[in-house]
């Protein structure tokens, strides 16, 4: 069992592996090793959530709104959208602006921190872009 704590106080993510009977292949190149608490694996669990790369590459284009990124992401559902939304904020990627008005506004966009992810979310979609086709399902036509 590791635990990789990026804020103590606010929340903690913990994974445990399972041991299964096969035998390791040592990796053909060393500089890729990630020992549990290396900076990729920091790196991937800022991310690691359901729609939180989505949300990342949505904000790119600048502020959004809640049901603007609920209308771009219709695969989310309204509570995953919004706890994806605090944990992205708890992480220091986005910022999140109350509007003091009558009805509330309330908009997101991203942090310092989340705009410098910009070449890795960029080269996400490339790489997804060139091999879509590797994983993506067939779409349905309508009848």
């Amino acid at each position: 069992m590791y635990s990789v704590s990026l804020h103590p106080a606010i929340r903690t993510k913990s994974a445990y592996s399972v041991e299964k009977d096969t035998v390791l292949v040592k990796p053909r190149h060393s500089n890729f090793d990630c020992a549990p608490g290396c900076a990729v694996e920091a790196a991937i669990s800022l991310i690691d959530g359901k729609w939180k790369c989505v949300i990342l590459f949505h904000l790119l284009n600048g502020t959004a709104r809640f049901n603007e990124l609920r209308r771009q992401i219709p695969g989310a559902t309204q509570r995953t959208l919004t706890n994806q939304l605090r944990e992205l904020e708890m992480d220091g990627l986005i910022e999140r602006t109350v509007y003091a008005q009558v009805p509330p506004k309330v908009e997101y966009s991203l942090s310092e921190l989340g705009r410098s992810m910009t070449p890795v979310l960029q080269a996400l979609k490339t790489w997804g872009d060139a091999n879509i086709h590797r994983f993506a399902k067939p779409s349905r036509k309508a009848a």
